[in-house]
């Protein structure tokens, strides 16, 4: 079973897939915001996924469960401008892996490690090993994907998105494979344009979605017509989708089968529920759910 995944609302569902098919389940997450940074590698999407399947992570929606800042703080009492805030175990993660990266090791590898490390069954793998950011232009400006959330505090309106570095990143043969011989893939209640868009711009994930005989099927970002977490809205009207589920079954045209959603979509089979996830019991209905659709499309 293999989910794309980039933010909460995929993380959450890949922690209710995990109850439902365990081992199977294969994560292939979104690295476009991933930034080196105080020394280390910080790999966010993959690393949220990670935690959340753990069972490790933080009231506060990101990094370790209960984790303390005594280098953050002790880097501001030093004068630096310390707006990227990670835990101090969540920042021995990040260092182990640029030392790791800095030997050759691939970061399908880097994580693979920190999988064994945290005890987690499930598979979480990047979909290409070369590096990938996103760049957001915004107010006339590009930045960094980081820098627009966290230092910019996600000010709109969106000008311009662009993921660099696409040109030269490739598929790794997991994912490929993954792809292949998946029972069914799921689009996770990501942001299209930011979480998974950044996964599809990679050179041979599309065309792996589109040849594999496995249902695809993505599942709606959006709760009862609203974004619950993150500017899923400024990026859609960047991409000049309405935020509605057309609009989402817009942006994935070509490559979805069927979407689960609380609202009926025009142009592809809906499995109309509630997609809210607020804790375990609805993550793993959302999960149920949606393989259920997915495997009543490919009957």
């Amino acid at each position: 079973m293999v989910l794309l995944a980039g933010g909460t609302g995929g993380a959450k569902l890949a922690r209710g897939l995990l109850d439902e098919v365990g081992e199977q389940l294969v994560v292939i997450a979104n690295t476009g915001d991933d930034i080196e940074v105080h020394g280390g590698y910080v790999s966010p999407d993959p690393d949220l996924v990670l935690y959340w399947l753990a069972d490790r992570i933080d009231d506060r929606g990101w990094g370790l469960r209960d984790d303390s800042f005594v280098v953050m703080e002790a880097l501001r009492a030093l004068g630096e401008d310390v707006w990227f805030n990670l835990g101090d175990r969540d920042l021995a993660v990040c260092i182990q892996r640029a030392r790791r990266l800095g030997e050759g090791a691939r970061l399908t590898e880097t994580l693979a490690e920190l999988s064994r490390a945290l005890g987690v069954p499930a598979r979480v793998l990047p979909p290409s090993d070369a590096a990938v950011r996103t760049q957001v232009r915004a107010r006339g400006e590009w930045v960094g994907f980081q820098e627009f959330m966290i230092r910019d505090r996600a000010e709109g309106p969106v000008e311009g998105v662009e993921v660099r570095g696409t040109g030269s990143a490739h598929a790794t043969p997991e994912v490929l494979e993954a792809i292949e011989q998946a029972r069914a893939v799921v689009i996770g209640p990501s942001n299209p344009v930011i979480s998974i868009g950044p996964i599809l711009e990679v050179d041979g994930v599309a065309d792996a979605l589109r040849a594999t005989a496995a249902p695809v099927v993505a599942v709606s970002p959006l709760v009862r017509g609203s974004v619950l977490k993150g500017p899923t809205d400024l990026f859609m009207a960047w991409a000049g989708h309405p935020l509605n589920a057309d609009g989402i079954c817009a942006y994935y045209r070509g490559l979805i089968d069927g979407l689960v959603s609380d609202e009926r979509a025009t142009d592809v089979p809906t499995l109309e529920t509630d997609v809210e996830m607020a804790d375990a019991e609805a993550r793993r209905r959302v999960a149920r759910e949606t393989l259920t659709f997915a495997a009543a499309l490919h009957g």
